[in-house]
């Protein structure tokens, strides 16, 4: 990869995203009014005595789980529009390497995803209360690893699809079962063995335990350091199988 072919790609990506409206406002505005909707429905759930309240458990996870969600979404379905108007083909020619279009890629989403993990925990914390032990820096973070995560995600499930329905497709397939298996509804440990074992090989886990430990820790733990380190291990491995196999154009 050349750096400066990366940030000129880097630049490219952030400048079409600053133009799309509608996708300025799913990443500042949903978040926002999600927040709005989890925060209604906890609000009065009681509380035990020395711990968390569900809200403080759930939006905590939310957090980091926006910016997956939202940023596959979108991510898929950009690199899906580049092959199919023939950008990606036209780009190719030229000395830009796929791994530098999809670091590109990952770098100007996950810039993109910190804004949003800033945004939504702006609002989190200072409309609505939520109380964790660590910082709120340290959730930024995270939420900005787990976008980087699910734009190399995105962009590896692209490279299956035809059309924009295609791609909106693999997202139940991909963001749903780890929603479900991370540890937000059932504790990890609590699982059935097959489904734990399932959950131990999703990077969303992670994401969702080193969330924890920020909830429940002052400072920054090791476990929390091995989760961030572990998704953005994923993070790279995805971008590395999206350049093996994409395609200039789809068929």
């Amino acid at each position: 990869m050349s750096p400066r072919i990366l940030a000129a790609t880097t630049g490219r990506i952030l400048r079409q995203l600053r133009h799309d409206r509608r996708t300025v406002a799913l990443l500042v505005v949903v978040p926002a009014v999600l927040l709005t909707l989890v925060y209604f429905m906890y609000v009065d759930q009681p509380t035990p005595p020395g711990q968390p309240t569900v809200f403080d458990r759930v939006a905590l996870i939310m957090l980091g789980f926006f910016p997956f969600i939202i940023m596959f979404l979108v991510t898929s379905i950009a690199m899906l529009r580049e092959r199919t108007t023939g950008t990606l083909e036209r780009l190719l020619t030229t000395p830009l390497g796929k791994l530098d279009l999809l670091f590109g890629y990952g770098i100007a989403f996950g810039l993109a995803g910190a804004v949003q993990a800033t945004l939504a925990s702006a609002v989190a914390y200072w409309v609505f209360g939520l109380d964790t032990a660590g910082s709120i820096w340290l959730v930024v973070m995270i939420a900005a690893v787990n976008a980087v995560l699910a734009v190399a995600l995105g962009l590896f499930c692209s490279a299956f699809a035809r059309t924009e329905f295609q791609a909106v497709q693999f997202m139940p397939v991909v963001a749903i079962p780890q929603l479900l298996l991370c540890g937000l509804f059932v504790p990890r440990g609590e699982m059935a063995g097959w489904l734990q074992a399932v959950s131990d090989v999703l990077p969303l886990s992670y994401a969702v335990e080193a969330l924890q430990e920020v909830g429940a820790h002052a400072e920054p733990t090791g476990t929390m350091w091995r989760d961030v380190g572990i998704v953005a291990g994923a993070a790279v491995l995805a971008l590395v199988l999206a350049a093996a196999t994409l395609r200039r154009r789809s068929g």
